[in-house]
């Protein structure tokens, strides 16, 4: 049984959720948030697995809950998807950036929303090559530094390829279509590199090519 907890400032949006989610016989929900601060606190007490945050909220928005619930070792096996009406690249790319594992408007169909629930609870990142797209286009105006090279200054010239690769939005199937190598060892490499680079999930990875330059520095 997955364990969600929904986060939103309006009730009648958390009433919807758990309408749509209790249809699901392998979905349960543990409780309910109505901003950002709460929601930590309720993630300590029902220890979810999945978290549905909104994004805008008073208070502390969904960003900076994200941030904190994911930054906290013991809730660290939390996955929190990213639900919001603002469909912008800068709500996209803060909120991959603050350890989301997934992002959804609200005008989602129902079956894509348990579908999210289901791939992020396994441990996957729910980060389709449209959602990567808006991550590149965000990062190549918001990134006003440097890039920070020295964050990929411990891989290989293999393991910064397949960095690349994954920040183009590319599945393990295609990673391994575009290097020439198979799918086991596209995921071997994936692994490696979310030890090496400290990353929760793919998503993080995402985040961690384009503030390295990576994507920038081969277009």
């Amino acid at each position: 049984m997955i364990r969600v907890a929904i986060v939103d400032d309006q009730q009648l949006v958390r009433a919807g959720l758990r309408a749509l989610l209790e249809r699901a016989p392998d979905i349960t929900v543990v409780g309910e948030a109505a901003d950002g601060e709460d929601a930590r606190a309720l993630c300590q007490e029902q220890r979810p697995d999945v978290v549905l945050m909104d994004i805008r909220m008073p208070g502390t928005d969904g960003i900076e809950a994200t941030r904190r619930i994911t930054g906290d070792e013991q809730l660290a096996n939390i996955q929190v998807i990213m639900l919001t009406t603002f469909d912008t690249d800068e709500h996209i790319f803060d909120a991959i950036s603050a350890g989301a594992a997934g992002f959804l408007l609200k005008d989602a169909h129902p079956d894509d929303l348990r579908r999210a629930i289901h791939v992020v609870a396994g441990g996957e990142a729910l980060l389709s090559p449209a959602v990567t797209r808006r991550v590149m286009n965000a990062a190549a105006r918001t990134v006003v530094q440097p890039p920070r090279t020295d964050l990929v200054a411990g891989l290989t010239e293999r393991e910064r390829e397949v960095l690349y690769q994954i920040g183009c939005g590319r599945s393990n199937d295609e990673v391994a279509a575009e290097l020439h190598i198979t799918s086991a060892t596209a995921r071997t490499y994936v692994s490696r590199l979310l030890s090496k680079l400290h990353a929760r999930d793919r998503s993080q990875l995402v985040a961690l090519a384009y503030q390295a330059g990576l994507p920038q520095l081969r277009n």
